[in-house]
């Protein structure tokens, strides 16, 4: 047990699970190799107890330069960019090796260090060392391939694993978000009406604990019934009539099949929120706003628009685009959606403000 231990902590490599290579891999591995390199020569030379001693002497050095060049080489002369050392380095390896498997092959097997030669080869003959030199470099570089790839595969899963804890991280502090804005306005609501001393004031608190409890079950999860979503709009529109009372106009379209729809929820709250917080709020006299809801085919179609207070006629839709409402729609679309899956546009016409949203649902 220990000994695995050990053998598992020298040759594991620590990676995402589906990448983790242990010890039992690398057996394995050179297990196979050395079955099929010495079936291969036994055919070749129709002698499979001389393929097999020839491996038994090769696949020691083998293994030992593959895993000197994996563990130490590279690590210390390529990822540090000392390529001309490195390179002086394995050339070097590679003559040791040859002097060593010249003399274990011709003192312990045969005098004939290469049989698979046209001709008899009992001496250190410079074709015997370049063959042999190329051929040990064939198994090293094959070795050091499957290394790179499993390192990269794994760095790269890393990677594609951060990024996306960074970015369900970043979409639950952007969901977060949504409910303190919303509340924070609600309450301002509440406030002024009980400053007046409204009886509207009880009715609106009503309204807002369901929509606290919406808000409270909804944001934990990554996508909403798209119907749960137009019901809270339209809560929360039923709270700003309340506050504007006739001074307020809205006009609300709903069209195509809302069921079995998903949305990321709060998605589209802040949208309109955004028309009383910039259009209500700031107006003087009657006040419009036009909701149009459409669903066709995996498509939502929603279209919002609203009066521009007098006061903000000249001023740049990239002032009242800013603040948390519509950066926080548009960071949450770009997290939450692939880039072919919605548009949203934002803009002025005939001195109405428009955000206009296609999202696949």
């Amino acid at each position: 047990m220990y000994i695995n231990d050990k053998l598992e902590e020298l040759l594991k490599v620590e990676s995402p699970q589906q990448y983790k290579i242990t010890y039992k891999h690398h057996v394995i591995f050179w297990g196979i190799y050395f079955l099929l390199n010495t079936l291969r020569w036994g055919s070749i030379h129709n002698d499979f107890a001389l393929s097999l001693k020839t491996n038994l002497i090769g696949f020691p050095i083998h293994i030992a330069l593959s895993y000197f060049n994996i563990y130490f080489l590279m690590p210390k002369f390529v990822y540090t960019r000392k390529y001309f050392t490195y390179a002086l380095m394995v050339v070097t390896c590679l003559f040791i090796m040859l002097l060593v498997k010249f003399n274990l092959t011709y003192y312990l097997v045969s005098t004939n260090v290469m049989p698979e030669g046209p001709e008899y080869v009992d001496s250190l003959t410079l074709n015997y060392a370049i063959i042999t030199m190329f051929g040990e470099l064939y198994v090293v570089a094959f070795a050091t391939a499957i290394k790179v790839t499993v390192d990269w595969l794994r760095e790269h899963s890393k990677l594609h694993d951060l990024e996306k804890r960074q970015l369900t991280t970043e979409l639950k502090f952007l969901r977060s978000q949504v409910s303190p804005h919303f509340f924070f306005n609600t309450l301002n609501n509440i406030y002024s009406l009980t400053l007046e001393k409204s009886d509207k004031a009880p009715e609106v608190i009503l309204k807002l604990s369901g929509l606290m409890r919406y808000l409270l079950y909804a944001t934990r999860k990554r996508k909403q019934d798209l119907k749960s979503e137009i019901d809270c709009i339209q809560n929360y529109i039923d709270l700003e009539r309340i506050r504007f009372n006739d001074t307020l106009e809205i006009d609300i379209g709903i069209s195509g099949d809302l069921e079995n729809k998903e949305i990321a929820p709060m998605l589209l709250v802040p949208l309109i929120e955004n028309c009383f917080k910039h259009g209500a709020s700031k107006n003087i006299g009657d006040m419009n706003i036009t909701i149009d809801v459409n669903v066709d085919d995996d498509f939502l179609y929603f279209k919002v628009s609203n009066t521009i207070p007098k006061s903000d006629t000249n001023s740049k839709v990239a002032t009242r685009g800013g603040g948390i409402g519509l950066s926080n729609v548009k960071k949450r679309l770009e997290l939450g959606y692939d880039q072919n899956d919605y548009e949203l546009s934002i803009f002025e016409k005939e001195k109405m403000f428009h955000v206009d949203l296609k999202l696949k649902v």
